[in-house]
């Protein structure tokens, strides 16, 4: 006998930001149509308090809320709760752990990424990317003397400034700290904020809202545990409480330029017979002298350290897994999902918008992709735009959000704004740097090529952002400011009104 079908025109998988956009403007341009949205979570990731910023940089909170706030609010939504089992691309077709089948008329994935683990199944390792793994974050750090942080990217920089009262070794494979988003000096500027003691007041959090715990905990035992929450959105550890064991602040090593060689149970350790390290630099003093540890972890530096766990943060995958059997997607070098320029993917009627897919077409020369929420955003937005466009024979405008890469965040607390070609990827060494920094106040960095502006990093309150991305986006010749461009006596609005 044939499973139950319903039959649902669009159909979008993923509740993350990327999904949930696209379900919402697809509700909107087609009202008279039922929107399916699939997804193996009990919440969904909503976007609120919408700021465009300027033409490209916007700025919004990312919230958690039950599924049935959507469906509320857009009647012609079905929130569906389950993981997907298959996909049929041939029969235009999914089916869902729960055995049904659903047809679609066009498909968006939208199901993000997986964070890479330095090794799989080690209790003593933790893998941080949701907002449910944060937590079991949080249970683990109360009873924690040191632990090590592995990975550059924002969710290592996050960790590392927040947590306190527990020893960290920070283990990264660069020579400087938050090489996705920074380069040496930056990360300069934001390690001497790091050592100096927090005496700032902690500024209240005003972005991500977690209501997972009470809402819906029923549900969550339920939830299969390697169902993939969604990603955690910026200032994720606002309602958490990141606090060790030990009463002092900051104590922070970082060991550059290594990763993770071997990770020793203590029981295989204590066989070995090898010496740990101490923690360096001990200005406290240390209560973790001859301590055993639960774990040691032996870098590739030669380095062996004793910590009570291990935290992951070293990026992501797309999560392609479950839709690959059977269809012969095309990949992208990143093991993404390749689009084009249309959202679409290399099988009829199906788009891919979010952390899954590749953008594959020719990009900008100022964009480039980056699995970002404010990315998620556009592309699951203008996903919707194009499945909309293809329903009526047309195709679509490439968005104006992929001229120029354009991220606001937050960093040690202060305001990052990063723009275009920001460390100059793919430039070659055809470009040069100017920089302007104020230690404790402000870092401006500008990537400049013949004479034009190619990418910024403004840290602190700079009011340079909108100048310098109409910098960017016009490419006017800017030789004869020379210095100038970034004089602070010199108001450089003026000049370019």
């Amino acid at each position: 006998m044939e499973a139950a079908r319903s039959v649902g025109p669009f159909v979008v998988v993923g509740g993350g930001i990327a999904g949930v956009t696209c379900a919402e403007q697809l509700a909107v341009t087609f009202p008279e149509e039922d929107i399916l949205l699939v997804t193996a979570s009990p919440v969904i990731k909503a976007v609120t308090n919408f700021k465009q910023v300027s033409k490209v940089l916007e700025e919004f909170d990312v919230e958690e809320q039950p599924s049935t706030v959507l469906e509320n609010r857009f009647p012609n939504i079905k929130v569906i709760e389950s993981g997907v089992r298959q996909l049929k691309s041939e029969e235009h077709c999914i089916v869902t752990e729960d055995g049904r089948q659903h047809v679609y008329k066009k498909l968006c994935l939208c199901a993000g990424a997986k964070p890479k683990l330095i090794c799989e199944g080690n209790p003593y390792v933790l893998g941080i990317r949701d907002t449910d793994s944060a937590q079991e974050f949080q249970k683990q750090l109360r009873k924690a003397k040191r632990i090590m942080i592995v990975g550059n990217g924002g969710i290592a920089l996050e960790l590392v400034y927040e947590i306190e009262g527990c020893e960290v070794i920070w283990a990264i494979k660069d020579k400087a700290i938050g090489n996705t988003f920074f380069d040496a000096g930056a990360a300069e500027f934001l390690i001497s904020k790091l050592m100096s003691e927090k005496s700032e007041a902690k500024i209240a959090h005003r972005r991500t809202i977690y209501t997972v715990e009470g809402m819906r905990k029923e549900n969550r035992t339920k939830a299969k545990v390697e169902n993939v929450g969604s990603a955690l959105g910026p200032d994720w550890h606002g309602g958490l409480d990141l606090k060790g064991t030990e009463e002092f602040s900051h104590s922070i090593h970082i060991e550059t330029k290594c990763e993770v060689k071997k990770i020793y149970l203590q029981e295989e350790f204590t066989i070995m017979k090898k010496k740990p390290l101490t923690f360096p630099k001990d200005q406290h003093k240390s209560v973790t002298v001859d301590k055993v540890w639960p774990v040691y972890v032996e870098l590739t530096n030669g380095k062996i350290y004793g910590c009570d766990f291990l935290v992951s943060a070293t990026g992501v995958t797309p999560n392609v897994h479950p839709f690959l059997h059977g269809n012969n997607f095309d990949l992208g070098e990143d093991g993404g999902l390749k689009v084009d320029d249309q959202m679409r993917t290399s099988l009829p009627d199906i788009y891919a918008a979010g952390d899954i897919c590749t953008a594959c077409w020719q990009p900008s020369p100022v964009w480039q992709q980056m699995r970002l929420w404010t990315q998620a955003r556009q592309m699951g937005w203008y996903a919707a735009k194009c499945m909309a466009a293809a329903g009526l024979g047309q195709s679509s405008d490439m968005d104006f959000s992929f001229e120029l890469f354009a991220h606001v965040t937050k960093f040690f607390n202060y305001k990052v704004v990063l723009l275009g070609k920001y460390n100059a990827q793919g430039l070659g060494s055809d470009h040069e740097l100017m920089l302007r920094c104020t230690r404790g106040q402000e870092y401006v960095k500008v990537v400049m090529q013949n004479g034009r502006m190619m990418g910024a990093v403004l840290i602190g309150e700079t009011d340079l952002e909108e100048t310098f991305e109409n910098l960017i986006l016009n490419q006017m010749d800017l030789s004869s400011y020379g210095e100038d461009l970034l004089d602070p006596d010199i108001d450089i609005e003026d000049y370019f009104d």
